[in-house]
């Protein structure tokens, strides 16, 4: 069988046993599930009467964000997971069947792509319950969502990388909290950009976590027109575009050095 074909063939089964593990365990979904609907009450019914977007609707131009953070702190199980098959040995029993090394990163990060889906769709139904709601065709809202597992995908293998390098499910999920958690927050995720500082605004407008952002309320039609102003940067107004450009990087630069660090690990 060509190389190519083999690793996404020995992927697509350790995607399998990835989903089966999750549905042996369904505390990890549920808990998983739990968070993003809790972001969305919270910020929805608590913060959101505080929170001024003028001329429009904030319950419509939170969720948008919170489609993003999920999906970007979702990405964590991908380091976690392969942290801790690393740690009981999972790893060494792959290591001895005939199978291409590079297929369980390709299948744990295509697994991933699977929860991601359940968040989103637990996210627009917790969304629609508090009043948000998509204003576009149907295939534009398609759009916004592919985009989103475009860059969730993308980010996993960064959190590849990481779980392979720290080997502990505890250093990856304390190390990625430290790090996700301000680059989520310094965005247009929770407030407009403009509200931010001089600093904080100009990082935000060129985080690529704000363009995904952006994007999606555009492709959502969660963007009042008559109030919002026009982005004065390149990456705001063409948001599409600059997440794609993004997560091309992301994906070049570290599926490379995430399959050679698997490579290192399992060598000995």
């Amino acid at each position: 069988m060509n190389p190519v074909l083999r690793t996404f063939a020995d992927g697509a089964v350790v995607a399998k046993r990835n989903l089966i593990k999750i549905k042996r365990v369904p505390d990890i979904l549920v808990w998983t599930l739990m968070s993003p609907i809790m972001f969305v009450l919270l910020f929805a019914y608590v913060f959101g009467s505080s929170i001024d977007v003028p001329g429009g609707n904030y319950r419509e131009f939170l969720i948008a964000g919170i489609f993003a953070q999920t999906v970007i702190f979702g990405a964590t199980f991908t380091g976690a997971g392969l942290a801790e098959d690393m740690q009981k040995g999972v790893i060494d029993r792959f290591r001895s069947l005939p199978m291409s090394r590079s297929a369980v990163l390709f299948g744990r990060t295509a697994s991933d792509i699977v929860t991601n889906l359940l968040s989103i769709g637990v996210m627009a139904a917790t969304g629609l319950l508090v009043g948000w709601r998509v204003r576009t065709s149907p295939w534009e809202a398609l759009g916004g969502l592919l985009l989103l597992l475009v860059f969730a995908y993308a980010f996993s293998w960064v959190m590849a990388y990481v779980g392979l390098l720290v080997r502990s499910p505890e250093v990856v999920n304390n190390a990625s909290f430290m790090v996700i958690f301000p680059f989520t927050f310094i965005a247009n995720t929770f407030v407009p950009s403009e509200n931010l500082p001089s600093v904080l605004r100009a990082i935000a407008q060129w985080n690529p976590v704000s363009s995904v952002v952006q994007a999606c309320r555009e492709l959502f039609g969660n963007i009042n027109p008559m109030a919002a102003a026009t982005p004065d940067v390149w990456s705001l107004q063409h948001p599409v575009l600059y997440t794609l450009i993004w997560s091309g990087v992301i994906v070049a630069v570290f599926v490379p050095l995430a399959v050679r660090q698997y490579k290192r690990s399992t060598s000995h």
